[in-house]
């Protein structure tokens, strides 16, 4: 394989049969239950990267169904995202979601989400399923159990232009590629946005939710004190590339 012929394939690992296809991606009837519960502020401060700056107490707990994905299939992921602001160099000021912890049944997107965005992911085994008029979300890793949350089946619709506007925001992660010496080759502050959203039915109604310690999900580190709100919703949605907003190893 020539030189050349290295770098006009190469764009995903490994190099004769990546692990993902080439974007975009797209995704269809894809299931949301966010519930929203206060946590301790000084944990999430110690938790949220600079220059991104915590906003309260809060914290989102996502289980999400991908049951129809172009090039990542059908799968169920499930983390934490913390609101934050971000301050643009142009003095614009951004309120979007640190995506502090992710967990997922799916290879393709596991590597592809590291690679490309910087998502912090790793294989777990998060489940939705429907049990008479309750969601019933858990998150086992391996085979201990790290989270359960339940919520009450479409109990009242929710305002879709509210919802619409919250999945108009950014998010942030960190992502990070080592070096061969095992030293940091890039380390960034990526921000992306949901595109072409269609969103098809909001829901709100009541939730619970619980966290288990365990030393490789730690979950649990952003503890449960009071849970604020939960939402249900369903859409299409193209997953939009990302881009750098700061560079941890520029001078």
């Amino acid at each position: 394989m020539k030189i050349a012929d290295v770098r006009a394939n190469a764009f995903a690992m490994p190099l004769h049969n990546p692990a993902y296809p080439r974007p975009p991606y797209k995704f269809y009837n894809r299931e949301f239950i966010v519930i929203t519960y206060r946590t301790d502020p000084e944990i999430v401060r110690a938790m949220v990267p600079e220059p991104l700056e915590p906003v309260g107490d809060l914290v989102a707990y996502e289980f999400i169904r991908m049951p129809d994905s172009t090039g990542f299939g059908d799968y169920t992921e499930t983390g934490q995202v913390i609101p934050v602001r971000y301050t643009t160099p142009e003095g614009e000021v951004q309120e979007g979601g640190y995506v502090h912890a992710m967990y997922l049944d799916d290879n393709s997107p596991i590597a592809g989400g590291r690679e490309l965005w910087g998502f912090p992911k790793k294989l777990a085994k998060p489940v939705i399923r429907h049990e008479a008029e309750t969601l019933v979300c858990t998150l086992h890793y391996g085979t201990i159990p790290c989270v359960v949350a339940t919520m009450g089946y479409k109990h009242q619709e929710a305002d879709l232009a509210a919802v619409g506007k919250g999945m108009e925001k950014p998010a942030f992660m960190v992502k990070i590629i080592p070096h061969v010496d095992g030293t940091a080759r890039v380390c960034e502050l990526v921000r992306y946005y949901m595109e072409d959203v269609t969103l098809k039915g909001a829901w709100t109604g009541p939730a619970a939710l619980q966290f288990f310690e365990h030393a490789m999900c730690d979950v649990a580190r952003l503890p449960v004190r009071e849970v604020v709100s939960a939402s249900h919703y369903i859409a299409d949605l193209t997953l939009g590339l990302g881009e750098v907003v700061f560079d941890y190893l520029a001078d």
